[in-house]
C-alpha cells in the first residue's frame, strides 16, 4: 500500500514522502491517525506539482537550518550532575541536553536530538536533526557538580 505522509513519522519517512507500507498499518494506524492519506495517481500529480513551487522556498529553509547549525556547534555545553566519582547519579538523556542549549541561547525541541542515556562523566556527542537534510554533531561533557 502506498501512502503520501502528512507529516514526519519516526523510522518511517518525512511529510510529503511516499511511502509503501503494509495494509493494517496504512488502514489502522496512519490513516486513522491523520499521518497519511492514500497515494493516488491524482494525488501524486498533485505532490509533484506542491514540491516543484515549494523548491525554492526549502533551499532558504535549509540554509537557515545550517546557519543554526553552525550556531550550535560554537555553543559549548557543559552539563553539571551529582555524581560518585565518574559514575553519575542518574543519567543525562536528551531532555539535559535541550534544557542546556536553551541556556546556551537556542532552544531545540528535545525530539531532535539523539544522544542515548549517559551514566558518567566525560565528553560525549549528540546529533541534532535540524531539517531532513541537516544533522549536526554536538559535542558536549558531563562533569561532576561541585557542592
Amino acid at each position: 500500500m502506498e501512502l503520501i505522509l502528512k507529516q514526519d513519522v519516526q523510522n518511517l519517512g518525512f511529510k510529503d514522502d511516499i511511502v509503501s507500507v503494509k495494509a493494517g498499518y496504512g488502514r489502522n494506524y496512519l490513516i486513522p491517525q491523520g499521518f497519511a492519506h492514500m497515494a493516488t495517481s491524482s494525488a501524486k500529480k498533485v505532490l509533484a506539482e506542491n514540491l516543484k513551487q515549494r523548491a525554492h522556498k526549502e533551499a532558504k529553509v535549509v540554509a537557515d537550518a545550517k546557519t543554526l547549525g553552525d550556531a550550535l556547534k560554537a555553543i559549548e555545553i557543559k552539563i553539571s550532575a551529582k555524581a560518585g566519582g565518574e559514575k553519575l547519579f542518574g543519567s543525562i538523556t536528551n531532555i539535559d541536553i535541550a534544557e542546556a542549549l536553551a541556556k546556551g541561547g537556542q532552544s531545540i525541541d528535545r525530539k531532535f536530538i539523539t544522544s542515548g542515556i549517559v551514566k558518567r562523566t566525560g565528553k560525549y556527542n549528540a546529533s541534532v536533526r535540524l531539517h531532513r537534510d541537516v544533522i549536526v554533531e554536538l559535542a558536549y561533557e558531563i562533569v561532576a557538580e561541585q557542592a
